[in-house]
């Protein structure tokens, strides 16, 4: 019988033949990789990276796509992709820079569908830098949402957010790197150093809750104080996990570790509210993996993170909550 991706993980994690004379530190992060590889193999999708404005469009990243087999994503920096082209909405104005980049606008809202929108939720983010994994990939992706309605930049630009930053990779954890990839505290940094103020929804916390049950150093609060630290006060959206397995390093158990954590640290900062995507997630949104979603659960997806980020940052305030729904 053949064995799945997580069984050939859980084998290799076992051997005696793995690297045992590798430091504890790098042995962490050669699991870690192992791990980020399983995540990123499955949703078949290496990185992208999405840039979208509304009225001029600002500068769009390069969007990368990997085989099945989980081959490494193309180097990035902060968030960039180094090469390719821009992967456009259908139909989506497209420009060219003085460098030869391609610029694109927001996909534009029917005039009836912004209105009831425009009604129900709005929020007072204007600008957005989203950093997620491989769970925000199939977000932003044709080949899961082929109508740009249902993406995140669209659903974004429904409750009002005018300028926007995706960075979403697979595999992509706070602390650990796959080769040519930045990690999320790197790409929110290197967005930081650039000067970006804004709101921030981070869509991270799979993979480093996997990491960690596998031996990083690094804890999971400790990485959620990592990223606190660049946003400098600015309103942060965490979006918590799910998954449908029972063991392993993605088990639900351990995600709901992770999230416990999230609601530890939330009345440290008062910039920080929690979508509870994990009360929301409709387990038949899952894809056959237990960890990725299909078509109409990433669709999903993008409309709850879109209205959460209004229902933590309303226009005219926030929620008195942590945790919204």
């Amino acid at each position: 019988m053949r064995r799945s991706g997580l069984d050939h993980l859980y084998a290799r994690l076992r051997s005696p033949h793995w690297p045992q004379s590798l430091t504890r530190p790098r042995r962490v992060i050669a699991v870690a990789s192992v791990a980020a590889a399983l995540v990123l193999s499955l949703v078949g999708v290496a990185v992208a990276g999405v840039f979208a404005g509304t009225g001029t469009g600002t500068q769009a990243a390069g969007a990368h796509a990997s085989s099945a087999a989980g081959h490494p994503p193309a180097a990035t920096s902060g968030g960039h992709a180094s090469s390719g082209p821009a992967s456009s909405p259908p139909g989506a104005p497209v420009r060219k820079a003085a460098d030869g980049t391609a610029k694109t606008a927001a996909p534009a809202r029917s005039p009836a569908r912004a209105q009831a929108r425009t009604r129900a939720l709005v929020t007072s983010c204007r600008s957005v830098a989203h950093i997620g994994d491989s769970t925000s990939v199939g977000m932003i992706s044709p080949d899961y949402l082929p109508d740009p309605a249902q993406r995140l930049a669209a659903r974004y630009a429904d409750v009002g957010v005018r300028h926007l930053r995706v960075a979403a990779s697979g595999g992509r954890s706070i602390v650990e790197e796959m080769p040519g990839q930045v990690n999320g505290y790197g790409v929110a940094s290197g967005w930081r150093g650039e000067g970006y103020q804004g709101c921030w929804v981070y869509a991270l916390g799979t993979n480093d809750t996997a990491n960690v049950s596998v031996g990083s150093s690094v804890g999971l609060m400790g990485r959620i104080e990592q990223m606190m630290s660049v946003a400098h006060g600015e309103p942060v959206m965490w979006v918590n996990v799910r998954t449908m397995l029972a063991s392993g390093p993605w088990s639900e158990a351990n995600m709901q570790t992770w999230n416990n954590t999230l609601l530890q640290a939330c009345p440290r900062y008062p910039n920080m509210r929690i979508l509870d995507w994990a009360s929301l997630a409709n387990p038949g949104w899952f894809s056959s993996d237990g960890i990725h979603y299909t078509s109409a659960g990433f669709a999903d997806r993008a409309q709850a993170i879109a209205d959460g980020l209004a229902r933590a940052f309303p226009r005219g305030g926030h929620s008195n909550s942590c945790v919204v729904r």
